[in-house]
């Protein structure tokens, strides 16, 4: 009729649908990582409010039960974090205040040595090297100081810093709830398995890396703290946050912690700069090829050059925030294409057969 295909009309209905949703997703970007962070949220508490919860006696309801558990463990949480959140907090407005002004008066590559076969040209290395903080001075320092006030910014907005925690309960609460939900109006018949499988694959990815990622973020802020208290470095607890923040950005978030140190470190005087390169050097070996791996196990099985085109282009479309979801996101779309060949594949058996 009117000349217009069914079949086509479907598709193009369908790509409507698709593109609609994506502009959608995009304008309620700030308002979906609220969400996307709510879930890490709950993801990173499931094991510990799960395993707590097996304590409360079995006359109190399963509900009752929960929200004591969540209520009580996010209140120790954020108490231990309080401390550490005050003497980071003091540091940083310290060093906010001189950083600037050392980068200017002081020189961080002269606790560097050189080889002598460098000699020739040690002149000029150290030249470029100084151009290139320079221009971190004047570029880079400002960017950072803009991304530390956004955070300050949303950490102020008392609404959002409260509906996390919220959010991440009723996910916890009627996870299993909304996940049936989602499958009953969104499929059916033999659309419905497909989709429980992937919904499940995915709950058990994102949860598994998730908790990975929060462990590794820890030891990393133990050891180096640690280390720079030890070795009598300023600003330790500071430095050693800021690794653990980065630690949750794949590849370029470590490597720019570690540049991070090395700056802020030279500038203000640490007298064990090759003994923190040594250290850098070895617990990132450690970390990224030995521990990491050991834990990931094969729950994100991904190229580490996906990886780095993932994160990069997560920066260019969403700043930080896609920088942090886009190893979750490219194995989450792993894990659908996979089931999705597997079920082309068995439907094209049974064709066949």
């Amino acid at each position: 009729m009117l000349g217009i295909d069914s079949k086509a009309a479907r598709s193009t209905w369908t790509v409507f649908l698709i593109v609609l949703a994506i502009l959608l997703a995009y304008l309620a970007r700030h308002t979906l990582l609220i969400f996307v962070l709510a879930l890490f949220f709950a993801y990173m508490l499931a094991p510990v409010v799960a395993f707590f919860a097996r304590w409360i006696p079995a006359r109190v309801s399963p509900q009752a039960a929960l929200a004591l558990v969540y209520v009580g463990f996010l209140a120790a949480l954020v108490g231990a974090g309080a401390g550490i959140g005050y003497v980071i907090a003091a540091q940083a407005a310290s060093l906010s205040e001189k950083l600037p002004v050392l980068l200017r008066s002081a020189d961080p590559l002269a606790a560097i040595p050189f080889p002598s076969w460098l000699e020739p040209v040690h002149a000029h290395a150290l030249e470029l090297i100084r151009s290139q903080i320079s221009a971190l001075d004047e570029q880079a320092l400002p960017l950072l100081r803009r991304a530390i006030e956004a955070v300050a910014v949303r950490l102020g907005g008392a609404l959002e810093f409260i509906l996390v925690p919220i959010l991440a309960f009723f996910f916890l609460k009627d996870g299993t709830a909304i996940r049936n939900t989602l499958i009953d109006w969104t499929t059916e018949g033999s659309n419905s398995v497909l989709l429980d499988e992937i919904l499940a694959d995915i709950h058990i990815l994102l949860g598994h890396y998730i908790r990975i990622l929060v462990i590794l973020s820890g030891i990393t802020f133990s050891v180096y703290t640690l280390f720079l208290q030890f070795t009598g470095a300023s600003y330790a607890a500071l430095l050693g946050g800021i690794a653990a923040l980065l630690e949750f950005i794949p590849v370029i978030g470590p490597f720019t912690a570690s540049a991070i140190l090395l700056i802020v470190l030279g500038v203000t005087g640490y007298s064990h700069i090759i003994g923190l390169i040594i250290f850098l050097i070895c617990f990132r070996l450690f970390q990224d090829y030995v521990l990491s791996p050991y834990l990931m196990g094969s729950g994100v099985e991904l190229h580490p050059l996906l990886i780095l085109f993932g994160v990069l282009a997560g920066e260019q479309i969403a700043g930080i925030p896609g920088m942090f979801l886009s190893v979750p996101v490219i194995a989450v779309l792993r894990v659908v294409y996979i089931h999705l060949s597997k079920s082309r594949g068995r439907r094209l058996q049974t064709t066949e057969s």
